[in-house]
């Protein structure tokens, strides 16, 4: 029996946990693609599977879908992607994704001293800005930003 090298959007769907409308979606924006049979069936390749599972892991991590598009875009078309491709598309990401991780620790540090600081007092608290000294330093919460 030969391998299967063209998966139904029903077969995605159950290998990738993915919702067949979700893999619509992904289609009209680019990040996957399809052909249609004959019969006007969608088929996939196999590494379609891969895109997929990148995507769904980035959406959680916070990567928007412009930014998984313009990663996916790097890939070749018509084979799968190499681990070279894979670390070319990883590295692209490593800053923001580092940055982001240093936003939400301090983020979390942040509101675990002041949720945990019992001083029940909106006077004391370190994030407050008496007179809204921090806003010639930008908008937003001045001193929950990374950099701050």
């Amino acid at each position: 029996m030969a391998p299967v090298t063209e998966l139904t959007v029903g077969q995605v769907a159950r290998r990738s946990g993915v919702a067949v409308s979700a893999l619509h979606f992904y289609e009209t924006r680019g990040l996957i693609r399809s052909h249609r049979t004959s019969g006007n069936q969608r088929r996939y390749a196999r590494d379609v599977l891969r895109r997929v599972a990148v995507i769904k892991i980035a959406q959680e991590v916070g990567i928007s879908l412009a930014e998984i598009g313009e990663a996916l875009a790097s890939l070749p078309e018509g084979r799968a992607p190499t681990r070279d491709d894979w670390s070319l598309l990883s590295t692209a990401w490593r800053d923001g994704l580092d940055h982001k991780i240093a936003q939400l620790k301090k983020l979390r540090d942040g509101l675990s001293d002041c949720i945990g600081c019992g001083c029940m007092s909106i006077d004391k608290c370190p994030l407050r800005n008496k007179g809204d000294r921090l806003a010639r330093e930008g908008t937003g919460a001045r001193r929950l930003l990374v950099g701050s």
